[in-house]
């Protein structure tokens, strides 16, 4: 059922201060260290001054856990990956991870940060890491807590529904265009429902735990802390927010439940990271904040995400005047010598315009391209083919452009990681609400470079425009 947006804001309300007094001391007292692998760049969408690491060496991990900071992301992009290769580097990163926290004597804690709309290689990756930390560490995990909340995205939990906000109207999630993604979608109105059926009935949903918006907005820690306390056997926890106080509220009684030895997992989206680290808020990032690097080069916007809310973003873009479009014809993917010759066709073009000091926006055909094999793996190889070209459209640009934007999950993963050769970056902050902005590290092709992580459904209709607006102000 839909719900009129003016229900956000109909709860109760908390006393913030209090509830910030007992969390700043419940997240002093952690000493577990917090390593947040997500399956796609965009989970950083929610901090600053946090570093991410694009792969899970021995060293990587090792300088994660020294900083002084309690938490370190590791980006893993396996929601770009097969189930083979997603079960093959969840095992990686959990023997590495422990190897480290032996070694510097840290007892640490998964999150494993998804996607808001509920999409992404769940329960598999939970599933493994569960299995790793108890053969590793001989303790075991009791509970699995399901925070998909994402005020920035306009995601609500509701009465145990997930809701994505259009305009004036929280829609439920399994009624949106994300339920229908062909790799990872789903038909479950509820998340206890979504539970039974992504677990195939492992765990019913009348067994899982739910915390209540009215217990949240009660300030009931106590009742909350006993709800988590009671849970076990790897059974799951349903967390209702419609703001950030509420994850906070939930958060104290986490702390404390977690204090006297109960053991969690997470799958979640970006918010409860902010929370769980006590990372403070500041302002949207200005370009002077970003652009370190004065050029008279034009930037590079690319564009992998089909979602509708993207197709929009790029139709807005275009009442920006000096702004080139080249799209990258993505209906030959499937013949190699024509998509090969297709992609050099727009690389040739976006540098001539970038050394003439014009922003270029490549962007693939708006239309969803299919496999149509019945196969969900082959729907992923395909994607995976086509933002392998378009991240090719900045790893193969032999002049540095101004800034660098790239639109989508598994896009903006390979750009990070393929095209930019990013191993260590700081997130900056954001550029508009849940739009992270890394600086590349010296390491990587354009170094100190702001690169933008723009999530393929965040935003509305003309927040990328907005985006390039501030990062082309002079």
């Amino acid at each position: 059922m839909k719900l009129d947006t003016s229900i956000l804001t109909s709860f109760k309300k908390i006393d913030e201060a209090s509830v910030d007094a007992l969390l700043s001391k419940e997240i002093s007292a952690n000493t577990k260290k917090i390593v947040v692998l997500d399956d796609d760049p965009t989970g950083v969408q929610t901090v600053h001054d946090i570093s991410v690491y694009t792969d899970w060496t021995h060293d990587s991990v090792l300088a994660g856990f020294k900083e002084a900071n309690n938490l370190f992301y590791i980006l893993t992009n396996s929601r770009g990956f097969t189930e083979e290769q997603t079960t093959k580097a969840h095992n990686e990163i959990s023997s590495v991870v422990d190897e480290v926290a032996r070694e510097t004597g840290r007892e640490y804690i998964f999150v494993s940060r998804s996607d808001s709309t509920l999409r992404g290689h769940y329960p598999l990756e939970t599933k493994i890491l569960k299995a790793n930390y108890e053969k590793n560490t001989g303790k075991k995990i009791d509970g699995e807590i399901l925070c998909p909340f994402f005020k920035e995205g306009g995601r609500f939990t509701i009465g145990n529904v997930h809701y994505v906000k259009y305009g004036n109207e929280l829609i439920p999630a399994n009624e949106t265009e994300f339920a229908k993604d062909p790799t990872f979608g789903y038909k479950a109105a509820t998340l206890p429902e979504y539970v039974e059926e992504k677990t195939h009935g492992e765990y019913k949903a009348a067994d899982v735990t739910c915390i209540s918006l009215e217990d949240i907005h009660n300030m009931d820690y106590d009742r909350i802390e006993s709800q988590l306390m009671a849970v076990k056997d790897f059974n799951k926890i349903i967390v209702n927010a419609v703001d950030y106080v509420d994850v906070k509220v939930f958060c104290v009684a986490l702390y404390r439940a977690m204090r006297k030895g109960k053991v969690f997992m997470f799958r979640t989206a970006a918010a409860i990271v902010k929370v769980m680290g006590g990372v403070t808020d500041q302002p949207l990032l200005t370009r002077e904040k970003m652009v370190v690097n004065e050029t008279s080069n034009g930037g590079i916007i690319v564009v992998g995400s089909h979602t509708d809310k993207t197709t929009k973003q790029v139709e807005a873009l275009k009442a920006l005047k000096d702004i080139e479009f080249i799209e990258l014809d993505a209906t030959l993917v499937k013949d190699d010598e024509a998509f090969s010759r297709e992609v050099q066709r727009c690389l040739d073009k976006e540098e001539a315009c970038i050394k003439a000091g014009k922003t270029v926006c490549c962007y693939t055909t708006r239309a969803l391209i299919r496999a149509d094999t019945g196969n969900k793996e082959d729907e992923l190889r395909l994607s995976v083919k086509i933002s392998d070209a378009v991240q090719s459209l900045v790893g193969k640009l032999s002049v540095t452009p101004a800034f660098v934007i790239a639109k989508g999950g598994i896009t903006s993963s390979d750009v990070g990681t393929k095209a930019l050769a990013v191993k260590h970056a700081n997130v900056l902050g954001q550029i508009r609400p849940g739009i992270p902005v890394w600086q590349t590290g010296a390491e990587s092709k354009f170094p100190m470079t702001p690169y933008v992580i723009f999530p393929g459904n965040v935003g509305e209709a003309e927040t990328l425009r907005e985006a390039v607006e501030i990062l082309t102000a002079k």
